[in-house]
């Protein structure tokens, strides 16, 4: 087992936001050519909206932001082309966010970056490890979990 191979003592939860980060920088440096300036947080929102479209308080909750940072990322990216706030069919006490034609295009690109990504990633670490990633990600991790006890399942599933 070389060096690279042995576990850290660091908190798994801070690797993932490492991980985590690494690959929003490389799709946000490779979409400055894009409409607009691009922040890392605008890419969290454009990575995690819905694609047929999120009421912004959803979004905010869903990414971690208050309402008011959200409204704030959001129109930004109106500005930029790449979103639409719109009445929400559903309930008229909030709007629904949703991708312009740009907006689209914008998301295929990025998508396309984190392939090209991905690929340079298992030249770095080896394609082994990269599926072993993805696949312990993907698994059922159940509900959260807090100090040491399974707390209710948001899905409703535990």
């Amino acid at each position: 087992m070389s060096t690279h191979d042995k576990p850290s003592a660091e908190p798994l939860a801070r690797l993932l936001w490492r991980a985590h980060h690494w690959f929003r920088t490389e799709v946000t440096t490779g979409l400055q050519a894009g409409p607009g300036p691009l922040s890392p947080a605008h890419a969290t929102l454009l990575s995690q909206l819905d694609p047929g479209g999120m009421p912004m308080s959803d979004l905010a909750r869903l990414i971690g932001v208050s309402s008011p940072a959200m409204h704030q990322a959001v129109h930004q990216l109106v500005d930029l082309g790449l979103l639409q706030v719109v009445p929400n069919p559903r309930s008229a006490r909030s709007k629904l966010v949703l991708l312009t034609p740009a907006g689209k295009a914008h998301r295929r690109q990025a998508r396309e970056l984190l392939a090209e990504v991905e690929a340079e990633l298992a030249r770095r670490i080896g394609q082994r490890r990269v599926t072993a990633l993805r696949d312990a990600l993907e698994q059922d991790w159940g509900g959260p979990v807090a100090g040491g006890r399974p707390t209710a399942d948001p899905a409703g599933s535990s």
